[in-house]
């Protein structure tokens, strides 16, 4: 999920390197950098690091559940090869 106040912080940012003196040029530019940064983050389907961490938690919890099934899988096969 995009962070509304992050974008508009580093577009306020980018804005205040266009020279003072073209201020209606500058006050475009931040409107204009604030809409392509959105747009072009929203193509990106970018995910916090809290959903990054969630999901890295599941996946490991699934790695340990498949170790353990393939463990009793070759128990089981092990068993009736005998």
């Amino acid at each position: 999920m995009i962070n509304p106040e992050t974008v508009d912080d580093i577009t306020r940012k980018l804005a205040e390197l266009v020279p003072q003196d073209i201020k209606d040029l500058r006050q475009e530019f931040h409107q204009n950098a604030k809409a392509v940064l959105t747009a072009g983050l929203r193509k990106m389907d970018l995910v916090t690091r809290e959903e990054f961490d969630v999901q890295k938690a599941v996946l490991a919890k699934t790695r340990q559940k498949l170790k353990a099934l393939e463990a009793q899988l070759k128990a089981i096969e092990s068993q009736l090869a005998e």
